[in-house]
């Protein structure tokens, strides 16, 4: 967990200093440490697919990226619970949920133009000439081809 500091200190102190941020910090580290437990339990190609969102009451919440990441997961619940307990976590079950994560972009993606070959083109100008001067066809195949 990485911390935040300034002149005045860590962020980790300024939140243990007040009580209700006592508790909000302990619940953080326990959460980065059942992380943890888990990266170094599962394959590493399931670990990037499954974070830690919540302890509550025993119970071990998981996010997963995807249904085939959440289904592999609970096959695994046992056996990770029990991997839990031995390094001496309070745990009770596993809750597996699909969750997946948000993913920051510019815009919406484009597409890259798709290019006509030769005998593409050839076939799309044979096709505009067979066709009236004024047809919407004609025109949206001109464009087409002005285009490509």
């Amino acid at each position: 967990m990485s911390t935040f500091t300034n002149s005045r200190g860590t962020l980790k102190d300024f939140l243990s200093t007040a009580a209700a941020f006592a508790r909000l910090a302990d619940q953080a580290n326990r959460l980065q440490h059942l992380q943890t437990l888990l990266d170094a339990a599962l394959p590493a190609y399931l670990s990037p697919g499954a974070r830690i969102a919540n302890l509550k009451r025993g119970k071990v919440v998981i996010h997963a990226d995807s249904g085939a990441v959440a289904v592999k997961l609970r096959q695994l619940a046992p056996r990770l619970a029990e991997g839990f307990i031995q390094q001496g976590q309070e745990v009770s079950g596993i809750e597996v949920r699909v969750q997946p994560r948000r993913r920051l972009s510019a815009g919406p993606r484009q597409k890259p133009p798709k290019i006509l070959g030769e005998r593409p083109k050839q076939a799309l100008t044979s096709l505009a000439s067979g066709l009236e001067e004024s047809s919407p066809i004609r025109l949206a195949v001109e464009k087409l081809l002005k285009n490509a």
